[in-house]
């Protein structure tokens, strides 16, 4: 039997279960630093003003592989914090998604929660 959603879920549910869905996040995006690691940008490289065209394109992808590092190393970090650091909190969100109380959680297999996802998004 799948586990409920918010969008099998009757209407009625649905507004409920957002509020503690949200409040949940909210929590959440605190301890896991979510919104602070997206913010970290790499510092980039500044051409001078007598480069040339070549030592300017060398800068522009200097920078370009830059931005993919940086993207590469918070979203690393993101993992490290809700997988590693903070699984509870991430674990209480799934579970509310599914219309579970937190302590539900253990309950159901990893793959129960990942198809409720699937069909959520």
């Amino acid at each position: 039997m799948a586990l409920k959603t918010l969008t099998t879920c009757k209407p009625s549910e649905s507004l409920r279960q957002t509020n503690k869905i949200r409040k949940a996040v909210a929590n959440w995006l605190t301890v896991t630093d979510i919104s602070a690691i997206r913010k970290r940008k790499p510092v980039f490289e500044v051409a001078p003003k007598d480069a040339t065209v070549d030592e300017r394109a060398a800068i522009v992808k200097r920078n370009e592989e830059a931005a993919k590092r940086q993207v590469r190393e918070n979203l690393m970090d993101m993992l490290d914090n809700i997988l590693e650091k903070h699984p509870d909190e991430t674990l209480e969100l799934l579970a509310l998604c599914c219309f579970l109380e937190p302590e539900e959680a253990d309950n159901y297999a990893v793959g129960e929660y990942l198809t409720a996802f699937s069909e959520l998004i």
